[in-house]
């Protein structure tokens, strides 16, 4: 690949990205959705969250991560379940996910 054919492809996602967050806010006012599908939407966002932070977790590329790593991520999600600060929550799973490393747990 070249450096042309790489900006193209940044420039074209960034218009597509704009386009559709646009679109959003425009048509808010034209289309009125049921109760049942705002509920599946927001449903739908956790979902995807939830999954992209499953897989992130569990996975180093193509290997699977070792357990310091779920267990950091696991100390961290109850600390948010708790409705812990934001930075509470990071300190603490990265400080788990350190100390369990730094004990050979890997």
């Amino acid at each position: 690949m070249n450096t042309a054919s790489v900006w193209i492809g940044i420039v074209v996602f960034a218009c597509g990205s704009y386009a559709l967050r646009v679109s959003g806010v425009l048509l808010r006012a034209r289309v009125t959705l049921s109760d049942f599908a705002e509920k599946t939407l927001d449903r739908a966002v956790v979902v995807l969250l939830l999954a992209v932070v499953a897989t992130s977790t569990i996975f180093t590329g193509y290997e699977v991560a070792g357990p310091a790593r779920v267990l950091g991520v696991a100390a961290g999600g109850i600390c948010a379940w708790f409705k812990a600060p934001l930075v509470v929550v990071v300190v603490v799973a990265a400080g788990t996910t350190a100390l369990l490393r730094l004990s050979g747990v890997s």
